[in-house]
C-alpha cells in the first residue's frame, strides 16, 4: 500500500513538474493564435477566434533574412565543430599524446572567461579585419565557444570505446582515417550527434555577440526579437509569434534527434 501510495505521489508531482516547465511555451503558442487586444485581456482570454495575422505581420517585419543568417552561422559553425573537436577528443582519449591533462584544463579554462569582457577586443579586430556585421565572425566566435565543451563531451564518449576494439583493427591493418570513419564513429555517433545537437541549440539562441558585432546584415533570429521592445511597450501577440517561430528549428531538430541525444548523454552511465 505505502509503494503504490509512494508512485503515485511521485507521478503526480512528475506531471506538475513537466506542467510548470511546459506551460510557459504552451502559453507562447496560445499566444501567438490572438489578436493584440485578446493578448492584454485581464483575466487572460482562453477562448479566442484563432488568426495568423502576427505570423503575417513578424514575416512582413523581415523575419526571413535573420532566419536564413542564423542557419547557415548555426550549421557551419557546428560542422567546424565536429570537424575540429573528433580529432582532438580522439587524440586526448584513445591516443597517446603527453599533457593531456594540461590541454583539458586549458580548453576548460576558456570558458571561464565572461564574454563582456572580452566584447570590445573582439569588437576592434572584427572591425579591423572587415567582420564586422558579418556572419563570419559569428562562425568564428561559436566555433571557438562550443569547441571546448564539445571536445569534453566527445572524449568521455570515446573513452567507452573497447581497446579491444581498436587493437584488433589496427592489427589488420586499418589507418587511423579507416580507424575513426569505420571502427570508432559508429560506436559514439550517438554521442557525436548530443554534442552536435547542443552546439545547435548554443550558437542558435546566443545573443550577446550577434548583438554587439552585427547590425544589418548578419543579424540572428534573437537580434531580430529584440525589435519587440518599443518605447510604446510591448505587442505581445506578434513577439509571441515571432518567438514560436525562432523556437521551431530548435524543437524540430531536438524532437527529431531526441533518441539519439538520451542515448549519447547515456553513454557510460551503465556499465
Amino acid at each position: 500500500m505505502n509503494r503504490r501510495f509512494g508512485a503515485g505521489t511521485l507521478t503526480v508531482a512528475t506531471w506538475v513538474i513537466a506542467i510548470l516547465f511546459v506551460f510557459p511555451l504552451l502559453w507562447m503558442i496560445l499566444t501567438a493564435f490572438k489578436q493584440e487586444a485578446d493578448a492584454y485581456t485581464d483575466p487572460p482570454r482562453l477562448f479566442f477566434e484563432p488568426t495568423l495575422d502576427q505570423f503575417a505581420g513578424v514575416l512582413e517585419r523581415g523575419f526571413l533574412p535573420y532566419l536564413s543568417n542564423s542557419a547557415f552561422v548555426t550549421i557551419v559553425s557546428t560542422l567546424f565543430v565536429l570537424l575540429l573537436g573528433i580529432p582532438a577528443a580522439y587524440a586526448l582519449s584513445l591516443a597517446p599524446v603527453k599533457g593531456t591533462s594540461n590541454a583539458l584544463g586549458f580548453f576548460l579554462s576558456t570558458k571561464m572567461l565572461p564574454i563582456v569582457a572580452a566584447i570590445i577586443p573582439l569588437y576592434v579586430i572584427s572591425q579591423n579585419i572587415q567582420l564586422l556585421d558579418n556572419v563570419w565572425a559569428l562562425i568564428i566566435l561559436y566555433t571557438s565557444m562550443n569547441l571546448p565543451l564539445a571536445i569534453w563531451m566527445m572524449r568521455s564518449f570515446f573513452l567507452e570505446v573497447p581497446h579491444e576494439m581498436i587493437e584488433a583493427a589496427r592489427i589488420d591493418g586499418a589507418t587511423l582515417p579507416i580507424l575513426l570513419r569505420k571502427i570508432i564513429m559508429p560506436v559514439v555517433a550517438p554521442g557525436v550527434a548530443a554534442t552536435a545537437l547542443i552546439c545547435v541549440i548554443f550558437s542558435w539562441t546566443e545573443f550577446f555577440y550577434s548583438v554587439n558585432l552585427t547590425a544589418a546584415r548578419a543579424g540572428t533570429v534573437p537580434v531580430f526579437l529584440v525589435g519587440f521592445i518599443t518605447s510604446e511597450g510591448l505587442y505581445w501577440a506578434q513577439l509571441s509569434a515571432a518567438a514560436l517561430l525562432a523556437s521551431l528549428p530548435v524543437m524540430i531538430v531536438g524532437w527529431i534527434a531526441q533518441n539519439h541525444l538520451v542515448r549519447g548523454l547515456s553513454m557510460g552511465a551503465v556499465k
